[in-house]
């Protein structure tokens, strides 16, 4: 009777744990594809069905790229400021040398980011990390009223403490600074701590963005970031690009070791533009603090020389649509003779990928500088993944040589509109990083643009594709499987 019993429960349970794993699939596959993007869907309902608890658990803690209630609320209501707070309107100047499909543009990064397109600006840039640090301190040495830093990593170290050093004196002088740093992307490196107590004991005001602190009651989805880097000075100066704050090694062993170091991209900006980029900045301060900041600086002097027609374009989980890749297909779109993407991730979903691919088939000519070595294992091999299909396209894809990692993120289009910024053209930036980007249009620019591609392509390999397809198997095999993972990067 007993066994009988037991036999009995033994089945139940088993029945009871497939009716479980049955319902578990099923409203995996209900629930799942909702609002997402059926790549980042197939590679969610993959990790669910081969790996099911852990699956579930990864889901429940990675699957939402949306940032919490208040958070989004915030960036609602700092729209508003950041309309209030930008001007040079009236000093874009709309001339026949203006392309026809680049009003719709304007409109539509209006329409998604609040941000006009403002005239009158100028700007300066570096493609050399050390330039681009010196030029950092001198700006922060001659600052009078107010210092607005934020970077995705801002760390303290040797390379970087000349920079540390210019904003604990310009508090020393009675200069108002304030500092963000991501948390999560500054807890990895061995200058977090002393970065803290450099800036603590400085009396700097410094705030982490997208803190990871359950107990504190401050949690979203883990691997949400604020990607974001800017620096602003007293309203008149900004600077923006795919800088860190970090010596170039990023304060590894791993990478001293093997020679291994970091280039970049970095533009300082006069004019109204600059404004815009302060509004980021209000805009994550709010939203870490509930502070919001009104205008410290003096006004913005309008009748400068500028001649460059700027517009902030921000992006991120805070936004109800991918601004910065409904920007970038647009501008593929648009594209009429020529297009030069550089990005140190190049992981594009569909629809960029077949922006890209159609321009090439199209007939216009079309450059992707990527690194010839990666940073990032499994971004690394799903990047490589995209090159076949680019390469029979027609994209011409030149490898930056090792040991340097190209991590410059700028585009030209034609020789009329360039895009820099933080954003990599990839599906984190896309979706879960907080990212800016800034369309720039004016001959002056891209023409200086022009010249830092032209010094990538003098040293960079072209990858053909025969020598593509004569790759190992295994590459082959990793890079393939990678790919199934790209939308949960």
């Amino acid at each position: 009777m007993e066994g009988g019993f037991a036999a009995w429960l033994s089945l139940a349970t088993v029945v009871a744990l497939i009716l479980i794993d049955l319902a578990v699939r099923i409203t995996a596959l209900i629930v799942v594809p909702r609002n997402r993007r059926p790549q980042t869907a197939m590679a969610w309902l993959l990790a669910i069905f081969f790996i099911p608890y852990v699956g579930i658990l990864f889901f429940l803690l990675f699957g939402s790229a949306r940032l919490p209630r208040n958070r989004r609320r915030k960036q609602r209501e700092i729209n508003e400021y950041i309309l209030e707070t930008t001007e040079g309107i009236e000093l874009v100047q709309k001339d026949p040398a203006w392309p026809p499909w680049l009003e719709p543009l304007v409109e539509l990064n209006r329409t998604l980011g609040a941000m006009p397109l403002v005239g009158g600006n100028s700007a300066q840039m570096w493609a050399d990390n050390q330039q681009a640090f010196d030029a950092m301190t001198e700006a922060v040495k001659a600052a009078k009223r107010v210092v607005h830093v934020e970077f995705y990593i801002l760390s303290l170290d040797d390379t970087t403490r000349p920079f540390f050093q210019a904003l604990a004196d310009a508090r020393a002088r009675g200069v108002k600074v304030r500092v963000l740093l991501d948390h999560l992307g500054n807890l990895q490196y061995p200058g977090f701590r002393r970065t803290k107590r450099f800036l603590t004991r400085a009396g700097i005001e410094w705030h982490l963005m997208l803190p990871l602190q359950p107990l504190k009651g401050r949690f979203q989805r883990p691997d949400l970031r604020n990607h974001r880097k800017l620096l602003v000075i007293d309203g008149e100066v900004a600077f923006t690009g795919s800088l860190n704050v970090i010596e170039t090694p990023y304060q590894k062993k791993k990478n001293h070791k093997r020679g291994l170091h970091w280039k970049d991209y970095w533009v300082r900006f006069e004019g109204p533009v600059v404004a815009g980029i302060d509004a980021i900045f209000v805009t994550d301060w709010y939203s870490e603090t509930d502070e919001l900041l009104v205008r410290e600086a003096a006004p913005v002097r309008l009748s400068g020389d500028g001649h460059l027609d700027c517009q902030v374009v921000p992006s991120g989980p805070g936004f109800s649509g991918e601004n910065n890749l409904r920007l970038f297909n647009s501008l593929v779109y648009n594209a009429q003779r020529r297009i030069v993407l550089v990005s140190p991730y190049f992981v594009p979903d569909d629809s960029m990928l077949y922006a890209v691919t159609t321009a090439a088939q199209s007939g216009l000519h079309v450059e992707l500088f990527v690194s010839e070595i990666g940073d990032q294992f499994m971004v690394y091999h799903a990047q490589r993944s995209y090159y076949e299909a680019l390469l029979k396209a027609g994209v011409k894809i030149y490898l930056y040589p090792a040991p340097t990692i190209l991590h410059a993120k700028h585009m030209t289009f034609d020789d009329e509109v360039a895009i820099i910024g933080s954003s990599n053209m990839d599906m984190r930036s896309f979706t879960l990083d907080l990212e800016i980007s800034v369309m720039i249009h004016g001959e002056p620019f891209l023409s200086q643009l022009r010249q830092v591609e032209d010094a990538y392509r003098a040293v960079s390999r072209e990858l053909t594709l025969e020598e593509w397809r004569e790759r190992p198997f295994r590459l082959q095999t990793v890079d393939n499987l990678m790919r199934l993972t790209a939308g949960l990067q």
